[in-house]
């Protein structure tokens, strides 16, 4: 008996049986025409040979920076049919950022894309010799990878000889809260989270989604599922309402994964009311806070389509859902909840003791079960404290209300302390964010010599709003009789645009350094 006996299969193999079953199926679509799953199959195929022509294998850690295109899925393939451990690189990073997850994950090659990083890839190989490149393209720097793979002809695609345990990918923290750290994910965490979404996502019977959001991180995560399904990818280049609702109603797109500022973004644009979005049944969304209000517009305009996931690097995506049927909007109030936790991880609140806190009560939310990393790389301290107990600690705080639902209170970095009061930014957030003239608002704790700190909401308003004095009065005047005067911003500044990170969230330490950066100490 071998210890493998009662191994199931993994992504290598789900991609490999997913590739080979559905010769004829619409796999792809790259602009002008849509890969089939045979051609896709054969060009992953071809692609593995000319990592592999390079030295490029099993055990090899392989990087890729690049904006969204097909490439980069048929990339994910070949990697992950090859062996190879997967680090993806910001798109948005700068040098130091690439330079630092090169070395510290031990990268051996750059996938790049040929017409954005060249000259990045180029500066990196300045620095890291070795380094052996891989462009989507011709480039003056390293190998044109789609034209390595043309000399090749396809083969049987193999899966590799790797284990639940193994190493699949390094994937680093967004560095919002100081160095990045690098999220060691074994193919278990993958495979479960396939598992996850196969059988509680509700994707529909015929699937055709775009994908707007980085493929480097969140959006990569509906591949395996969405391949066995026998789905299609529309890759989106870049994200704009009037791109997102052409694509939807010429290729009758059925499903897509939004960030909460995208869907602002698109009730803000002129088509709202007028685009068509009959053939959508659902719209997957995540990764940072939803305007309760603004997605009971959405519920209202384009019906219960929307389906809410919630995860973190270190346990990613499937944690809790909030499925179609439960955003009711005769309970507004469940519309600012992440859903229930699914039933193959354990979820609990924690006091700072790690103690459970009381029914009703707040606490970090902490998890256990196959979705949690394996720990930092090489950061045994950070490990240790993210992990002890026996839980990951998230650092989101929660509570539980009486049908089992989670709503997250706020980041515990994020929390404001204001003349010895609590205030987390996420419930000012969502009273701010309920006036029609607000689009988007972002709550941070600003320098005060009274207090410490103190309340600022920094907003977007709707096109064609303007700032006033009477307009900050009405809007501290909902948070007061909301939540309470300690809790109203002392100030508000109205700007035409928030910064945001690569991954879609709003970028609340960009915004929180503008206040800050003359303070002499930060906050969180």
């Amino acid at each position: 008996m071998t210890p493998v006996l009662h191994e199931q299969p993994l992504l290598p193999h789900l991609v490999v049986r997913a590739l080979a079953g559905r010769r004829s199926d619409p796999c792809i679509f790259t602009g002008d025409r849509v890969l089939s799953y045979a051609e896709a199959n054969d060009r992953t195929s071809q692609m593995v040979q000319a990592m592999r022509s390079v030295g490029v294998g099993r055990g090899s850690r392989l990087a890729i920076l690049s904006k969204n295109r097909p490439e980069v899925l048929l990339n994910a393939f070949a990697t992950l049919v090859n062996g190879c451990i997967l680090t993806p690189l910001h798109p948005m990073g700068s040098l130091s950022d690439h330079a630092f997850a090169v070395e510290d994950a031990e990268i051996d090659c750059l996938v790049f894309d040929s017409e954005m990083f060249a000259d990045r890839a180029s500066d990196l190989r300045a620095r890291f010799p070795d380094l052996i490149l891989l462009g989507f393209g011709h480039n003056q720097v390293g190998h044109d990878f789609m034209e390595l793979a043309d000399r090749f002809a396809p083969e049987p695609l193999v899966a590799p000889d790797v284990h639940l345990d193994d190493l699949c990918t390094v994937i680093y923290t967004g560095g919002t809260t100081g160095r990045p750290k690098g999220v060691l994910m074994s193919h278990r965490v993958w495979q479960s989270m396939t598992w996850i979404q196969m059988s509680e996502w509700e994707f529909p019977d015929e699937i055709r989604i775009a994908l707007p959001t980085p493929l480097s991180h969140a959006a990569l995560s509906v591949v395996a599922p969405v391949l066995l399904s026998g789905g299609a990818f529309y890759v989106m280049e870049s994200f704009s309402p009037d791109a997102f609702f052409d694509l939807v109603a010429q290729h009758r797109i059925t499903c897509c994964m939004l960030v909460p500022v995208m869907l602002y973004a698109l009730q803000g644009h002129p088509r709202y009311e007028t685009a068509d979005m009959s053939s959508m049944e659902t719209i997957l969304y995540g990764a940072s806070p939803m305007s309760p209000t603004k997605l009971a517009d959405a519920i209202g305009h384009w019906g219960p389509i929307f389906f809410q996931f919630f995860g973190q690097t270190e346990a990613p995506m499937v944690i809790t859902h909030l499925k179609k049927a439960e955003h009711d909007l005769a309970k507004p109030e469940r519309l600012a909840s992440c859903g229930r936790p699914v039933p193959w991880m354990h979820v609990t609140l924690l006091d700072g003791d790690d103690e459970p806190v009381g029914p009703g009560e707040s606490g970090e939310i902490c998890v256990r079960g196959p979705l949690v990393m394996t720990g930092y790389k090489g950061l045994p301290d950070e490990t240790a404290e993210a992990l002890s107990s026996g839980w990951l600690h998230t650092g989101d705080i929660g509570r539980f209300d009486d049908d089992g639902f989670l709503y997250i209170v706020d980041r515990t970095k994020d929390m404001v302390i204001t003349g010895g009061f609590n205030v987390f930014p996420r419930e000012v957030e969502d009273v701010i964010s309920q006036h029609p003239a607000v689009n988007t608002a972002m709550v941070i704790g600003v320098p005060d010599p009274k207090w410490g700190e103190a309340v600022k909401a920094v907003v977007v308003l709707q096109p064609g709003e303007t700032p006033s004095e009477d307009l900050t009065r009405e809007l501290q005047a909902m948070v007061k009789q909301a939540k309470g005067s300690q809790q109203s911003p002392k100030s508000i500044d109205y700007v035409d645009t928030l910064p945001i990170t690569a991954v879609g969230k709003l970028d609340k330490k960009a915004v929180r350094a503008r206040y800050w950066d003359d303070a002499g100490r930060a906050v969180g």
